[in-house]
């Protein structure tokens, strides 16, 4: 019976460290000075530069782009872009495949993942190009 019981939880363990959030020095040397698309339910949801500084550029697929910053707070890594001064707050982890992120508080439970890659930087378009 112990012995079941150690192979069980030895065999759990790996499960459980998938779900350990990244702290914020953790995250901060992944993402830094890359460029990081995500899906949400399959379907690509947006990209975000990682840039020196705990700086940030973010679009929504299709928009225009965001600058702001992020901050630890707790186990969480919070976002504040310019013209939203309300923090949007979530928990990243890592697996095999990329980084993976739930929404916090967030009764449908968003949650993204990592689906490419790269250093280029975010390409903006801006506002008003073509006008």
């Amino acid at each position: 019976m112990r012995l079941a019981l150690a192979a069980l939880l030895l065999t759990a363990l790996p499960a459980l460290a998938v779900e350990t959030p990244l702290s914020a020095q953790q995250f901060e040397a992944y993402a830094t000075g890359k460029t990081l698309t995500y899906s949400l339910s399959g379907e690509v949801f947006g990209t975000e530069q990682y840039l020196p500084n705990r700086r940030v550029r973010w679009a929504y697929t299709g928009d225009i782009c965001q600058e702001g910053h992020w901050y630890e707070d707790a186990d969480l890594i919070c976002f504040v872009y310019d013209g939203e001064p309300e923090p949007q707050c979530w928990q990243f982890w890592q697996t095999e495949t990329g980084l993976h992120a739930r929404f916090n508080n967030d009764p449908e439970g968003t949650e993204l993942s990592e689906v490419e890659q790269t250093e280029k930087p975010l390409y903006c378009a801006g506002p008003d190009v073509g006008v």
